[in-house]
């Protein structure tokens, strides 16, 4: 449980490929305040689960003080990891929830030229389950949903599209000006 009644927190959500190289992470915590550390605990982590087998269900283990929630997936290996004083059944839940929206998004088809060309739905649904390590929401289906609400809002301020949404305004813009 988390100490002194606090909420539960999460260190980082990964989600690398099976070569253990990044395809999307987000990190919450200063346990890892370089690149290159942050780097080193995602090749760390992948070393140590690679000869797991975690295609089924989430596995859950303890590596350097910290749980690590994961499950592999095709060629793309989900995990969220906490404190060694986290909740394991709170950590699964957001790997659930991570892993049903991204299953959702990208129409069951969970792979790693897939998730690629959708990471910025992914990104979105990273920042829609956890803000500065807080849990904000688990329920996989209404994750996809807020997502795809942000997608499909091409009226939204520049600031709250994505970089292909913000393109695709500009350039819809442009053609309206050359057009006139």
């Amino acid at each position: 449980m988390a100490s002194n009644g606090q909420c539960p927190s999460i260190k980082n959500i990964l989600l690398l490929d099976s070569e253990g190289k990044r395809v999307a992470v987000k990190y919450y915590s200063d346990d890892w305040p370089t690149n290159n550390s942050k780097l080193a605990f995602e090749k760390f982590v992948f070393s140590k689960t690679l000869k797991t087998n975690a295609r089924t269900e989430a596995e859950v283990t303890l590596l350097e003080n910290n749980i690590i929630i994961y499950k592999f997936v095709q060629d793309l290996h989900f995990f969220v990891t906490g404190g060694d004083d986290e909740n394991e059944l709170i950590l699964a839940s957001v790997l659930q929830g991570f892993f049903d929206a991204v299953t959702l998004l990208l129409r069951s088809n969970v792979d790693k030229r897939e998730a690629l060309e959708n990471l910025d739905l992914i990104l979105l649904c990273l920042d829609e389950i956890v803000d500065g390590g807080i849990i904000l929401e688990t329920n996989g289906p209404l994750i996809a949903e807020k997502v795809t609400s942000h997608s499909l809002d091409a009226d939204a301020p520049l600031s709250e599209q994505t970089l292909t949404q913000a393109w695709a305004t500009a350039r819809e813009h442009l053609t309206r000006t050359l057009l006139k």
